[in-house]
């Protein structure tokens, strides 16, 4: 990742922090995440929002001011669908019997303020993750039917975010997201799920009882999989009109993804080893420097 698209990254970050105070409250903060300051980047340049980036002083860093994008309508709107997401998952965690699922009381008060303040966009999460709680009810084994509810979600609310700005492409590049990041955590709880004996797609599909046995044996099912929608995404993003610079989103979209992907299938460097010529982004004319990495 260039140096500037690095600092516009953390900018963005510590911006949401400050987002999510506005709109949810203190303690809503605890749940951000990185995943949202690439969706605050990418928002805002596909509704031509220009980022105010200003030093500002933290609670975490109080001697040293930090760069930081200043609060707006659309950062505090996305601070309010993080809070409500995760509010959402530690709910769906206590109903796991995961331990983690007792701190949902945290963000209790912070989606009750994103009901009142984006009751559309709690409906949409609400809704579409109904639905996917009775899919993983009813333990089906079919990886497009157990990712739509998540892919949905993410289309409708790109929808609801962008308004008439909205487009087959954008709904397209953000039901792809959706898709992977639901996908993502199917590969990442794999191992963690088959033990407690949880719901996961991959396992019910494959039914191997390691992720290591599963990629050795379903590898190219895993792999044709990833390459499609990896190549679905490239195809939306070239379609999408961009108002500024978008290095940054190119750099996680073209690289960032499928680099995250491999180290999930395959380990980390020294964990896993990657055959030959697998999972491996194709080229579309649009990633300019294809050396860098997120």
């Amino acid at each position: 990742m260039f140096v500037k698209d690095e600092k516009l990254y953390q900018a963005l970050y510590c911006g949401m922090c400050k987002s999510i105070k506005e709109g949810s409250g203190q303690m809503a903060r605890t749940a951000l995440t990185y995943d949202m300051a690439f969706m605050s980047a990418l928002v805002h340049n596909l509704m031509n929002v220009d980022v105010v980036v200003k030093k500002r002083r933290c609670a975490l860093h109080p001697l040293k001011r930090r760069y930081m994008a200043l609060p707006d309508e659309t950062s505090i709107l996305l601070g309010c669908i993080n809070t409500a997401l995760a509010y959402y998952k530690l709910l769906d965690d206590r109903a796991d019997g995961d331990k983690k699922g007792l701190f949902a009381f945290l963000y209790k008060r912070g989606y009750k303020r994103t009901l009142k303040k984006h009751p559309r966009a709690a409906q949409i999460i609400a809704a579409q993750l109904k639905a996917q709680s009775q899919i993983e009810g009813k333990g089906s084994a079919i990886i497009d039917e157990a990712c739509e509810p998540t892919a949905a979600m993410m289309r409708e609310l790109s929808d609801y975010i962008l308004g008439d700005m909205a487009d087959a492409h954008t709904s397209g590049l953000f039901y792809d997201i959706g898709k992977w990041i639901y996908l993502a955590d199917a590969l990442d709880d794999y191992d963690k799920d088959v033990k407690k004996g949880r719901y996961n797609v991959l396992y019910n599909a494959f039914k191997r009882n390691t992720k290591a046995e599963a990629v050795t044996a379903n590898g190219e099912e895993i792999n044709f999989l990833f390459n499609s929608l990896f190549a679905d995404m490239r195809e939306h993003l070239a379609g999408v009109k961009f108002h500024f610079n978008h290095d940054l989103t190119d750099n996680i979209i073209l690289l960032g993804i499928p680099a995250k992907t491999r180290a999930l299938v395959y380990g980390r460097c020294g964990q896993g080893k990657r055959p030959e010529g697998e999972l491996l982004p194709e080229s579309d004319g649009r990633a300019g420097d294809t050396s860098r990495s997120i």
